[in-house]
């Protein structure tokens, strides 16, 4: 799914909001599905795993010492974590399909394609620097604040993978929409952002490394649009 349809204005349209010959809308949504999952899961896991760490960790000193039973507890906070995001990305294929399909069918609106990526590149790199992102970040980060973390049953695991998924899907929504606009599904556009997102989670000085993040996102913006332009 890295490559694409040339369209005018010089942009390249990523292949994974199209069908394939034959394929249905049906067909075509659980294959958008099925690389979404994958793409989170090589995304997310380097800044997950440390995490599901911290979340076992308490879960053991809370009591619960079986193996088995902690590795189930974990596994499930994991699922719940990637459900998240799995309704994340089902919210984000129909907006993408729509706009594919205004785009393949007004030449002006594809014209208008660089530009409005780089618009927003630049607002992806303000929110990076945003107290509002350094909030997301810092709560995103701390696994053990999670309400439920010290209970050992599942129902508890489970609403905590979920406050885990939905603080880390608003943390990253600023680099996810950068992914989006800059090539869903093309490998060297997901190295970068995976690359970017673990960097602000495990860094030292986690407000600083995303400051940095996005200075180099809205510099990216602005040199989109100018070349657009």
């Amino acid at each position: 799914m890295s490559g694409g349809m040339p369209m005018p204005g010089g942009w390249v349209m990523s292949m994974a909001w199209m069908r394939m010959g034959g394929q249905t809308w049906l067909g075509a949504s659980t294959t958008f599905m099925g690389m979404w999952i994958v793409m989170m899961g090589a995304m997310m896991l380097p800044s997950l795993v440390p995490m599901l760490a911290d979340y076992r960790r308490s879960v053991r000193e809370a009591g619960e010492t079986r193996a088995t039973h902690l590795t189930w507890l974990t596994t499930l906070a994991g699922s719940a974590y990637f459900f998240v995001w799995a309704v994340f990305g089902a919210a984000a294929y129909p907006l993408g399909v729509f706009l594919a399909v205004a785009e393949m069918r007004w030449a002006p609106l594809a014209r208008a394609v660089p530009v409005a990526t780089g618009g927003v590149l630049l607002i992806a790199g303000w929110f990076q620097r945003s107290e509002w992102k350094t909030r997301r970040l810092a709560r995103c980060r701390d696994a053990a604040a999670c309400a439920a973390m010290r209970a050992v049953d599942a129902r508890s695991a489970w609403r905590c993978g979920l406050r885990l998924g939905l603080d880390c899907a608003l943390c990253c929504s600023s680099l996810i929409a950068t992914l989006l606009v800059g090539g869903v599904m093309d490998i060297g556009v997901m190295a970068l952002v995976a690359a970017a997102i673990t960097a602000e989670r495990l860094a030292p000085n986690p407000g600083r490394t995303a400051g940095a993040i996005g200075v180099i996102v809205m510099v990216v913006g602005a040199v989109a649009i100018a070349r657009a332009l």
